[in-house]
């Protein structure tokens, strides 16, 4: 039945502190895996948030944390 769905609300993007932190996306040379997350500015500390295995995963990925715009790639 649909006459009692609830409208789904749009979750507010997620705060991450842009002054210390970088989104970025690792990818393996070897085997073409790709992982989202973010790369400390100060020493370069890479923290995984998310696996990336179609453009909807980076889809979501930047959605969820209100980024715009192209995110660089480091291997």
């Amino acid at each position: 039945m649909l006459f009692f769905r609830r409208k789904q609300k749009k979750a507010p993007a997620e705060a991450y502190d842009r002054t210390a932190l970088e989104p970025v996306i690792r990818s393996s040379i070897c085997t073409g895996e790709k992982v989202a997350g973010f790369r400390e500015k100060d020493t370069g500390r890479f923290r995984e948030v998310a696996l990336i295995r179609t453009p909807a995963d980076l889809d979501a990925f930047k959605r969820k944390y209100g980024i715009e715009g192209e995110i660089p790639t480091i291997y």
